[in-house]
């Protein structure tokens, strides 16, 4: 369907007609200087405009250039069927570690061994693609926290946005867990109140930021936003050296205690992923939340259209100009000298 952004543009149609009326007409002037030898010239030039196309056709071809000129000064735009937004879902802000502790290759992918971001991205990546209705958002944390990828729907651009993160890509000497948080929650409070959750992920302890991870949870608790904190990391690990080998515990610098508290006070829980199995269980836990009602949306795609009337308009001006270029004058102009020298010829005989 077409419709018109401005239709009371419509009221300018008459105005070349009110200024015809309304504009007092020129007088025409006899020439000031009359040359007998350029007559029969003039007389020719006469002709060739007879017989050339009248003032009736300039005039339609102007009224057409204003015509159109008012239809694309009307806005006109094609406007689609109405296509409904869903109107189930949550808004998930998916905020994950990327700090140097995460290239710990204590978890296993295939039968090899893998670090810990890339199990994340293969389980995350995964959750992403499930997340059908939902908006999602990434944010990335070391040092210092970013938003890799607002609040959207397009889950296929947060899921390449995932896969392309990379440990190094933030200063990675450093955790700032609170900054992490903080960061999201300022991307959800805007948003309805019972749809806000943040998927929190890391393998340390908080040693970087603005803010400490219980202020952020306080923060995110305050604006109802519901917090889910995941502990990622092996409990064990064997490690070899010139004196044998010994078991060690890789998450040993994990803050289950904060973690476990920020997911207490704003209503969410506490998880801990030693394997990749328990990761994906995680997840499926989390799947399973039920989605809250949003208020009913649609939109209806539009097309600007107003390039067609105006790009009319330019071609009936071009027209218009080729019209009032002096061809007559041209060719008698051409066929002067000719007449001029047959004259001659016939003088001399």
């Amino acid at each position: 369907m077409i419709e018109l952004l401005w239709p009371w543009v419509f009221v300018l149609l008459p105005l070349p007609l009110v200024a015809y009326l309304a504009l007092r007409r020129a007088g025409n002037r006899d020439p000031a200087l009359h040359v007998p030898f350029f007559r029969n010239l003039s007389n020719l030039n006469a002709e060739a405009g007879r017989r050339a196309s009248g003032p009736v056709l300039t005039r339609l071809c102007a009224l057409l250039i204003w015509l159109a000129l008012v239809v694309a000064a009307s806005r006109p735009q094609w406007v689609g069927d109405p296509v409904q937004l869903p109107t189930n879902g949550r808004d998930l802000m998916l905020v994950i570690d990327v700090s140097g502790s995460m290239e710990a290759q204590d978890m296993a992918l295939g039968g090899q061994a893998v670090n810990r971001l890339q199990i994340t991205k293969s389980v995350v990546g995964d959750f992403v693609e499930r997340r059908t209705g939902d908006r999602l958002g990434l944010i990335l944390f070391a040092a210092r926290a970013y938003t890799q990828a607002p609040l959207t729907f397009d889950r296929a651009t947060v899921e390449t946005l995932l896969y392309e993160a990379q440990i190094g890509i933030i200063e990675e000497n450093a955790t700032a867990i609170g900054d992490g948080i903080g960061l999201a929650v300022k991307r959800l409070k805007e948003r309805p109140n019972p749809s806000r959750v943040i998927i929190m992920l890391t393998d340390g302890v908080n040693n970087s930021g603005e803010v400490s991870p219980l202020q952020a949870g306080e923060l995110a608790a305050q604006e109802g936003i519901r917090v889910y904190t995941i502990g990622i990391g092996a409990d064990s690990s064997v490690s070899s050296s010139l004196f044998g080998t010994r078991t060690i515990n890789p998450s040993a610098d994990l803050d289950e205690a904060t973690l476990s508290k920020i997911a207490e006070i704003t209503g969410g829980q506490y998880f801990r992923a030693r394997d990749r199995r328990e990761l994906e269980n995680i997840y499926t836990v989390l799947d399973r939340l039920e989605p809250v009602d949003q208020d009913a949306k649609t939109f209806r795609p539009t097309l600007a259209l107003f390039y067609w009337p105006l790009g009319a308009a330019l071609a009936l001006s071009l027209l218009l100009a080729l019209m009032k270029l002096p061809w007559a004058q041209w060719r008698s102009s051409a066929r002067a000298p000719e007449a001029f020298s047959s004259a001659a010829l016939g003088g001399k005989r």
